[in-house]
């Protein structure tokens, strides 16, 4: 379980990045500035929240087969 919600938090975090990351990267383009370098780092950061997610799905399949049904139900413990 602790470990599900660390990877909870790190995906919350990683979702206020890319945000931010967005916005600067539309600040760069109004500028008028190249932003090859900002979109390829916008993507690897979508990447490995793709890869966050992926993993609480596992974590969550884990937690079910360990849990009874009850204890399942209750989300925050």
């Amino acid at each position: 379980m602790r470990d599900l919600a660390l990877v909870r938090l790190e995906i919350d975090r990683m979702r206020f990045q890319i945000s931010r990351q967005r916005r600067e990267l539309l600040q760069l383009q109004r500028a008028g500035i190249g932003t090859s370098g900002a979109e390829a780092l916008l993507q690897r950061m979508q990447d490995a929240l793709g890869r966050l997610r992926e993993h609480r799905e596992l974590l969550k399949v884990e937690e079910a087969k360990r849990l009874p049904r009850k204890q399942r139900s209750a989300r925050h413990g």
